[in-house]
Protein backbone atom coordinates (compact mmCIF):
# COMPACT_ATOMS: atom_id res chain seq x y z
CA UNK A 1 0.00 0.00 0.00
CA UNK A 2 2.86 2.39 0.83
CA UNK A 3 4.12 2.04 -2.75
CA UNK A 4 0.68 3.09 -4.04
CA UNK A 5 0.88 6.24 -1.93
CA UNK A 6 4.18 7.18 -3.58
CA UNK A 7 2.75 6.39 -7.02
CA UNK A 8 -0.31 8.54 -6.27
CA UNK A 9 1.85 11.46 -5.15
CA UNK A 10 3.90 11.22 -8.31
CA UNK A 11 0.77 11.07 -10.49
CA UNK A 12 -0.66 14.16 -8.75
CA UNK A 13 2.48 16.07 -9.72
CA UNK A 14 2.35 14.85 -13.33
CA UNK A 15 -1.25 15.35 -14.43
CA UNK A 16 -2.09 15.00 -18.11
CA UNK A 17 -3.80 17.95 -19.79
CA UNK A 18 -7.11 16.05 -19.79
CA UNK A 19 -6.80 15.24 -16.07
CA UNK A 20 -5.98 18.89 -15.29
CA UNK A 21 -9.07 20.06 -17.16
CA UNK A 22 -11.37 17.55 -15.50
CA UNK A 23 -9.92 18.32 -12.07
CA UNK A 24 -10.73 22.02 -12.58
CA UNK A 25 -14.39 20.97 -12.92
CA UNK A 26 -14.44 18.47 -10.04
CA UNK A 27 -12.38 20.16 -7.34
CA UNK A 28 -13.80 22.18 -4.45
CA UNK A 29 -17.19 20.45 -4.63
CA UNK A 30 -18.05 22.20 -7.92
CA UNK A 31 -19.99 19.25 -9.33
CA UNK A 32 -23.30 18.91 -7.46
CA UNK A 33 -21.51 19.62 -4.18
CA UNK A 34 -19.72 16.25 -4.08
CA UNK A 35 -16.12 15.91 -2.90
CA UNK A 36 -13.80 14.28 -5.41
CA UNK A 37 -10.23 13.22 -4.72
CA UNK A 38 -7.56 12.85 -7.39
CA UNK A 39 -4.99 10.09 -7.84
CA UNK A 40 -6.29 8.19 -4.83
CA UNK A 41 -4.85 4.81 -3.74
CA UNK A 42 -7.59 2.18 -3.54
CA UNK A 43 -6.66 -1.44 -2.90
CA UNK A 44 -3.87 -2.39 -5.29
CA UNK A 45 -4.73 0.48 -7.62
CA UNK A 46 -4.47 4.24 -7.90
CA UNK A 47 -7.65 5.71 -9.41
CA UNK A 48 -7.66 9.00 -11.30
CA UNK A 49 -10.67 10.51 -9.49
CA UNK A 50 -12.99 9.19 -6.82
CA UNK A 51 -16.06 10.34 -4.94
CA UNK A 52 -16.52 8.14 -1.88
CA UNK A 53 -19.86 9.74 -1.08
CA UNK A 54 -21.45 8.67 -4.38
CA UNK A 55 -19.19 5.61 -4.91
CA UNK A 56 -17.97 6.86 -8.31
CA UNK A 57 -14.53 6.28 -9.84
CA UNK A 58 -13.55 8.28 -12.92
CA UNK A 59 -10.70 7.18 -15.17
CA UNK A 60 -9.25 9.36 -17.92
CA UNK A 61 -7.60 7.13 -20.50
CA UNK A 62 -4.88 7.88 -23.00
CA UNK A 63 -3.89 5.79 -26.00
CA UNK A 64 -2.06 3.17 -23.92
CA UNK A 65 -5.41 1.94 -22.59
CA UNK A 66 -6.41 0.69 -26.04
CA UNK A 67 -3.81 -2.06 -25.61
CA UNK A 68 -4.44 -2.63 -21.89
CA UNK A 69 -8.13 -3.54 -22.08
CA UNK A 70 -7.68 -6.80 -20.19
CA UNK A 71 -5.96 -5.02 -17.26
CA UNK A 72 -8.57 -2.25 -17.30
CA UNK A 73 -11.44 -4.77 -17.29
CA UNK A 74 -9.89 -6.63 -14.35
CA UNK A 75 -9.43 -3.38 -12.46
CA UNK A 76 -12.96 -2.16 -13.25
CA UNK A 77 -14.43 -5.47 -12.08
CA UNK A 78 -12.54 -5.23 -8.78
CA UNK A 79 -13.78 -1.66 -8.29
CA UNK A 80 -17.37 -2.72 -9.02
CA UNK A 81 -17.10 -5.52 -6.46
CA UNK A 82 -16.09 -2.85 -3.96
CA UNK A 83 -19.33 -0.99 -4.74
CA UNK A 84 -18.03 1.69 -7.11
CA UNK A 85 -19.46 2.75 -10.45
CA UNK A 86 -16.60 3.20 -12.92
CA UNK A 87 -16.75 5.91 -15.59
CA UNK A 88 -14.07 5.92 -18.29
CA UNK A 89 -13.41 8.79 -20.66
CA UNK A 90 -10.80 9.11 -23.39
CA UNK A 91 -8.44 12.09 -23.10
CA UNK A 92 -9.83 13.63 -26.31
CA UNK A 93 -13.41 13.39 -24.94
CA UNK A 94 -12.40 15.42 -21.90
CA UNK A 95 -10.40 17.93 -23.93
CA UNK A 96 -12.99 18.42 -26.69
CA UNK A 97 -16.31 17.84 -24.91
CA UNK A 98 -15.95 18.81 -21.26
CA UNK A 99 -19.63 19.76 -21.03
CA UNK A 100 -20.68 16.30 -22.22
CA UNK A 101 -18.29 14.61 -19.78
CA UNK A 102 -19.63 16.77 -16.93
CA UNK A 103 -23.19 15.85 -17.89
CA UNK A 104 -22.39 12.12 -17.76
CA UNK A 105 -20.78 12.49 -14.33
CA UNK A 106 -23.62 14.69 -13.08
CA UNK A 107 -26.26 12.21 -14.27
CA UNK A 108 -24.36 9.38 -12.61
CA UNK A 109 -24.18 11.27 -9.33
CA UNK A 110 -27.91 12.06 -9.40
CA UNK A 111 -29.78 8.77 -9.61
CA UNK A 112 -33.43 8.96 -10.62
CA UNK A 113 -36.02 9.30 -7.91
CA UNK A 114 -37.07 5.96 -6.44
CA UNK A 115 -40.48 4.61 -7.40
CA UNK A 116 -43.27 6.22 -5.42
CA UNK A 117 -44.64 4.39 -2.42
CA UNK A 118 -47.57 2.06 -3.07
CA UNK A 119 -51.09 3.41 -2.56
CA UNK A 120 -51.91 3.52 1.14
CA UNK A 121 -48.27 3.88 2.15
CA UNK A 122 -48.03 7.45 0.80
CA UNK A 123 -50.53 8.77 3.32
CA UNK A 124 -48.38 7.55 6.22
CA UNK A 125 -45.50 9.76 5.10
CA UNK A 126 -47.30 12.89 3.94
CA UNK A 127 -47.48 15.83 6.37
CA UNK A 128 -50.84 16.36 7.98
CA UNK A 129 -52.64 19.59 7.22
CA UNK A 130 -53.35 21.28 10.60
CA UNK A 131 -56.00 23.61 9.10
CA UNK A 132 -58.65 20.87 8.75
Amino acid sequence: MNNNINIARNLRRNFTDAEKLLWRHLRSRQLEGYKFRRQEPLGNYVVDFICYEKRIVIEVDGGQHATEKCKDNERDEWLRRQGFKVLRFWNNDVLQNMNGVSDVIRNCSNPPHPDPLPQGEREKFQPKDDKK
